[in-house]
């Protein structure tokens, strides 16, 4: 029975299969982002827009079917971050964001990533906030916005991207300030750092 529960855990479901969706999406979007043509760009801003949905699907569907796994639970982070990564370089090859930025927010990630190594090795739990589903869902908009205005510059259409953008920055670093904090709070110093003394 148990063997049988496990191996039904392991299973590609549905919210699974989403998320896997969102992985293999990210050459695509790559190959049509990075394309001078309109069609092309077109291409590329839907799919985002479809990938970005199954980040809010798969996740949807998990719960409701009673289908949270730990392979799905691993995964759908993953496809997330190389979603909006890859997105994030290919603007920068064609010069459509600031460098600064997309070091920003890429390391963003890979220092919660990190941390969230950290907190697992230590036994701590700290649960996604809802400033950081804000942070996912405005990065998700601003790099929309980004890929129809690199394809086809409606006119004013910067100056809204560009905002959103700047929000997305925002909440990207207040969000990881956000994490650092929650994870030393509940976290015991002197396991995490040798010698050290455990925060009040």
């Amino acid at each position: 029975m148990a063997h049988s529960e496990h191996r039904r855990s392991r299973r590609v479901n549905l919210p699974i299969g989403l998320t896997l969706t969102r992985i293999v999406a990210v050459p695509l979007l790559i190959v049509f982002l990075i394309s001078s043509s309109r069609v092309h760009a077109a291409i590329a801003a839907v799919i985002f827009i479809l990938a970005s949905i199954t980040d809010w699907a798969d996740g949807m569907l998990a719960r409701r079917r009673n289908q949270v796994t730990t392979l799905g639970t691993l995964l759908d982070p993953i496809a997330d971050k190389l979603l909006v990564a890859a997105a994030l370089v290919s603007l920068l090859a064609i010069d459509k964001i600031a460098a600064w930025i997309v070091v920003v927010i890429i390391g963003r990630e890979l220092a919660v990533t990190g941390l969230r190594a950290v907190a697992a090795s230590v036994g701590v739990i700290v649960p996604a906030s809802r400033l950081a589903k804000w942070k996912t869902v405005s990065q998700y908009v601003a790099v929309t916005l980004l890929i129809v205005e690199k394809g086809f510059d409606p006119p004013g259409f910067h100056v809204t991207a560009s905002g959103v953008l700047w929000v997305a920055v925002v909440l990207t670093v207040i969000s990881a300030v956000d994490y650092f904090y929650r994870f030393f709070r509940k976290a015991d110093y002197r396991a995490i750092v040798p010698g050290g003394e455990r925060w009040s």
